[in-house]
């Protein structure tokens, strides 16, 4: 198939829409759901149960549900939209910011957790260590916390990506599918399937298995090095 047939098989537009979702969303998680992992491992408070249960949320529900509440909270009447309006940004819903947004919330989960985890296997003796070093707690977070959990912190990275690359059902409750504004890949390969074009909704099919395949063996590789033999 030359150039041409694959550029006009393949939604370049849907393509380039998800890759910059999936980039915004990673960046900002990993800055927030770094800051909250932190507060959640080094907490012993009786609302930090209760503070995972609501972090976790997206994991067990539809996404047509979270994203039902993010359109009353999002929209013209709800008290995020009040604000967004009164501020002169128009409202979310249906635009590529509100698609960051939901995105952000949804993905929330796959960033916080590994990270969590990474803190809390590191335990409180390399802190402490650094503490009767003299390091402030800026530098006992930068210089120690974060290197030792380097694994933790590029899984949830990873997971987050992959993850928003995969979004369909919150993202088209919030984002529709707007052409070149909102409509993301996997948006496109159902609208491919609905008008009966197989031969497109293909390609970017296989295109994602290929890419969700990769992140598993990344996942495993991470996670379980090569053992070297002597």
């Amino acid at each position: 198939m030359n150039a041409v047939g694959v550029q006009g098989l393949v939604d370049w537009q849907a393509v380039w829409i998800t890759l910059k979702l999936a980039g915004l969303t990673t960046l900002i998680l990993m800055a927030l759901g770094t800051a909250i992992a932190w507060g959640l491992a080094q907490s012993r408070h009786w609302s930090k149960r209760p503070l995972e249960a609501i972090i976790s949320l997206p994991l067990v529900l539809p996404p047509t549900v979270l994203g039902f509440y993010l359109l009353l909270l999002l929209g013209p009447k709800g008290p995020i939209g009040e604000v967004t309006q009164a501020l002169g940004l128009g409202v979310l819903p249906f635009t590529f910011p509100g698609l960051v947004v939901a995105s952000v919330i949804y993905s929330l989960p796959f960033a916080v957790q590994p990270i969590q985890n990474a803190f809390e296997t590191l335990g409180a003796r390399p802190l402490e260590v650094a503490a009767t070093l003299r390091a402030s707690p800026w530098d006992r977070f930068m210089t120690v916390a974060l290197p030792l959990s380097r694994s933790g912190l590029i899984t949830a990275a990873v997971l987050v990506f992959a993850h928003t690359i995969g979004e369909f059902g919150i993202v088209l409750m919030i984002g529709g599918a707007i052409a070149g504004e909102t409509k993301v890949l996997s948006v496109a390969i159902y609208d491919h399937v609905e008008a009966i074009e197989y031969t497109q909704a293909n390609i970017l099919s296989a295109g994602m298995l290929i890419f969700s395949f990769t992140v598993l063996l990344a996942l495993q590789i991470i996670r379980k090095p090569a053992k070297v033999i002597a």
